[in-house]
């Protein structure tokens, strides 16, 4: 059982058994309470600190953890209803609702109830994450001079020319900023590139995350269809014609959902057409690191081939290392990286040296290319017991591509994307929590998908029973009355 998992559990059984303790009454020592639950001392510590936050126990160091006093009552709640009109209202007509639809990301976010199996999870795998690599690079982090003071407003100029390096020619370090991940990373590009109520081209299907901060940045996104080999130019080029968009966002190598390579023979014609609308190409390299071990020679970003300063290249360190290293790079040419600039500083003003630190401690250190080589053999093992899986227990689920880099599968339904939510509930009935496709759509989706994440679960045996349950959800959805064909 992971650590997480095993937390809540003591955390629910003590808060059940609060109620033994007068207010100020030591509660058991940790000693016993690993003994008596049969747990480690880490989630012994885990679970007391989140009771502490609830404020239903204090510490007190060298003493132990008693039962906080009895907390008088909250007010009654005040009339907030007023916000709704305050919310929905500007002074004028809105060209884009500006309401905020998060679901799509909270999906890959929110940690499933205990015993549910992540097949919807956006990040490795605890046990894939370099937990002692990152630990020892932030101790190291935290000695250098100057570690807690602050940065320089773009990024250490160390950590911003190893991303250059990255990336590949003709950028330099002068050319990259220094962000709080990726989601930060394409927030400040759209703000940056269009006003509000401007169209944005995107992909179709796409990263859930980047409609969410296009919307709430008052964009209007407008779908690019894909196909086997990525986006289609001959429908970019008539969607800038059409629509005037000065911004095409896309994930060129391995694309989220989908997992598929935009082909050689696109790439250039996918930059001339953004040139020859006077429009930029957000490139989102997020999976660059997620790459299996079977993939060959990857094609260079697009960004290392675009002397006119076309594309702004997005990357992030968090996706093969941890959620919470929130280090990425937003590379630009021009005078556009002096935008880019400004509204990052207006907006956070500098991501925390530490974590800067830190991430050069860690790529720098022998730990970060066997890291890389551990990842990159797991996620293909992973991807080929998913598959194997899928093919054998759902073979009325389409799998049109296997990928060979990222972490997920992305399977289309064999009926009209109406069941999706029924098969999405019948999956968490049935223990297995999957990311259901609309939100992966800025208009309406073809035909109803699951994206099935396979670097979030533990390895091939759990796999195993996430796809036996998900075997279970559907038949239970095939039952009749209900609207899933067979």
């Amino acid at each position: 059982m992971h650590e997480r998992s095993s937390a809540s559990e003591l955390v629910a059984s003590l808060r059940g058994e609060l109620n033994r303790y007068s207010p100020g009454g030591k509660l058991p020592s940790s000693r016993a309470l690993v003994e008596r639950f049969k747990v480690s001392p880490v989630t012994v510590s885990r679970a007391v600190a989140q009771l502490a936050a609830e404020g239903l126990v204090v510490t007190r160091p060298g003493s132990g953890a008693f039962r906080a006093e009895t907390r008088t009552l909250a007010p009654a709640p005040g009339d907030t209803s007023w916000q709704e009109v305050s919310l929905s209202g500007s002074g004028g007509p809105e060209v884009v609702p500006r309401t905020v639809d998060a679901s799509g990301v909270l999906v890959t976010l929110a940690e499933p109830p205990s015993g549910v199996i992540e097949f919807n999870g956006g990040y490795l795998h605890p046990g894939l994450q370099p937990e002692r690599a990152l630990a020892a690079a932030l101790a190291r982090a935290g000695r250098r001079p100057g570690a807690w003071g602050r940065p320089p407003t773009c990024g250490l100029p160390e950590l911003r020319d190893w991303f250059a390096r990255e990336i590949g020619s003709p950028l330099t370090g002068s050319d990259v900023l220094i962000t709080a991940g990726g989601q930060s990373a394409l927030a400040t590009a759209l703000r940056a590139l269009a006003p509000p109520g401007a169209p944005v081209l995107v992909e179709s299907p796409t990263y859930p995350g980047m409609l969410a901060a296009a919307r709430a940045t008052g964009l209007r996104p407008v779908p690019v269809p894909m196909d086997a080999d990525g986006v289609r130019p001959d429908l970019l080029e008539a969607a800038f014609h059409a629509t005037g968009a000065k911004v095409f966002v896309c994930q060129p190598l391995f694309h989220n959902p989908t997992g598929v390579i935009l082909a050689p023979e696109r790439r250039e014609r996918v930059v001339r057409a953004a040139r020859q609308a006077s429009a930029f190409v957000v490139e989102d390299d997020f999976a660059r690191r997620l790459v299996h071990d079977d993939a060959g020679p990857l094609p260079e970003p697009l960004a290392a081939d675009d002397p006119d300063g076309v594309v702004i290249h997005v990357r992030s360190l968090t996706k093969i290392t941890s959620p919470s290293l929130r280090v990425g790079a937003l590379a630009a040419r021009g005078p556009v990286r002096e935008r880019l600039r400004a509204i990052q500083v207006v907006d956070s003003f500098f991501v925390p040296r530490p974590l800067q630190e830190a991430a050069l401690e860690l790529v720098g250190s022998p730990a970060w290319e066997r890291h890389l080589r551990t990842v990159a053999a797991e996620l293909g093992s992973r991807r080929t017991a998913t598959v194997a899986a899928v093919r054998g227990r759902l073979p009325e689920l389409t799998l049109a591509h296997v990928p060979s880099g990222g972490g997920s599968l992305w399977l289309r339904l064999p009926g009209p994307g109406a069941e999706e939510p029924a098969l999405v509930s019948a999956a968490l009935r049935a223990g297995v929590a999957v990311a259901p496709g609309r939100p992966y759509h800025c208009a309406e989706p073809p035909a109803g998908h699951l994206r099935l994440s396979f670097a979030a679960v533990s390895g091939p045996a759990e796999i195993a029973e996430g796809v036996r349950r998900l075997r279970t959800a559907v038949d239970e959805l095939r039952a009749p009355g209900d609207s899933l064909p067979g």
